[in-house]
């Protein structure tokens, strides 16, 4: 079938998967952080994390199945009893510490039903420092229900000694109503042009993300990509330039793409093969693109800024 004109999709014939998954690596034994470091694992994330190099990480992005039945590639994730998933959650969360800097952060993806079960059972191994709520608008409306447009990130440290560059995530907004003081300075804000605005401090409330969408040059095939902009938002506020960030449910590879656009270094695992492809090949094309739609010259842009 010929794709519309827009259409940006990446999509990877079964010769590339081939070729791009050979760049992947795989892990039988307990690795240096030089080896496994601007790599893709290709494994199942209960079979690698006990080869991780102690200490070693600044901070972990989490994208794990929530508890929905999902299929993934070749793999179907199964909704469980409330119980079970909790028990599930902490069989990976429990491993994460270790291969952890004192004072690295870890963020935790969920949708709303899940997120209850986050705090419980990470609370065990790390301190909370916050909870984002964002606005996913993407999807259809429900007959007998709200729409479902909420997902949470859960904002955990592993101590108290953390980083947080809260310069480095300001979001641009327009000025509605300009107030100017006694001398008739602008107060807390800048024109350009006809344009008034002022770089405000982000809440915990996202509502400036776009899901991805066939027409966008990062949207690929995986059911539950992650926006580019909202991994930056992540990685910009809890890491700096030269550290290490490590995803252990890559999926299509979002996280360690947009680490590598923000000039750090990343380890991912995921154990579908097309996915880990799609990773890899999506790596090669930030090589020479490190464009992050919604991030234009070091500041984030509120969606209705013009």
């Amino acid at each position: 079938m010929e794709r519309a004109p827009r259409n940006k999709t990446i999509e990877l014939s079964s010769e590339d998967i081939k070729l791009y998954s050979r760049k992947a690596i795989k892990l039988n034994f307990k690795a240096s952080l030089d080896y496994v470091l601007d790599k893709t694992i290709h494994q199942d994330v209960f079979k690698t994390l006990d080869y991780l190099p102690e200490s070693s990480v600044d901070l972990i992005v989490v994208d794990p199945p929530y508890n929905l039945t999902k299929i993934f590639g070749n793999s179907v994730f199964k909704e469980r009893d409330f119980d079970e998933y909790k028990k599930w959650l902490d069989k990976w969360l429990k491993k994460l510490p270790r291969i952890m800097k004192e004072n690295a952060s870890i963020y935790i993806c969920s949708d709303w039903k899940t997120s209850i079960a986050i705090p419980e059972v990470a609370g065990k191994y790390f301190i909370l420092q916050n909870r984002i709520s964002w606005e996913r608008e993407k999807g259809r409306g429900a007959k007998d229900n709200w729409k479902n447009c909420l997902e949470d990130i859960w904002f955990f440290t592993k101590s108290k000694d953390y980083t947080f560059n809260l310069e480095a995530v300001k979001v641009l907004r327009p000025v509605l109503a300009p107030y100017r003081d006694e001398t008739g300075t602008p107060k807390d804000w800048q024109k350009s042009g006809e344009k008034r605005y002022r770089l405000t401090s982000p809440s915990n409330i996202w509502t400036d993300i776009s899901i991805p969408f066939w027409s966008m040059p990062e949207n690929t095939i995986h059911p539950t990509q992650k926006p580019e902009k909202l991994i930056a938002k992540i990685i910009l506020a809890s890491s700096n330039k030269g550290d290490v960030i490590f995803d252990p449910f890559l999926g299509s590879g979002t996280t360690s793409v947009v680490a590598k656009k923000l000039g750090r270094h990343y380890i991912g695992i995921e154990k579908e093969k097309e996915y880990v492809a799609l990773a890899e090949h999506r790596l090669e094309l930030a090589d020479n693109n490190k464009e992050i739609q919604g991030f234009e010259d070091g500041v984030f842009k509120s969606r209705h800024f013009e």
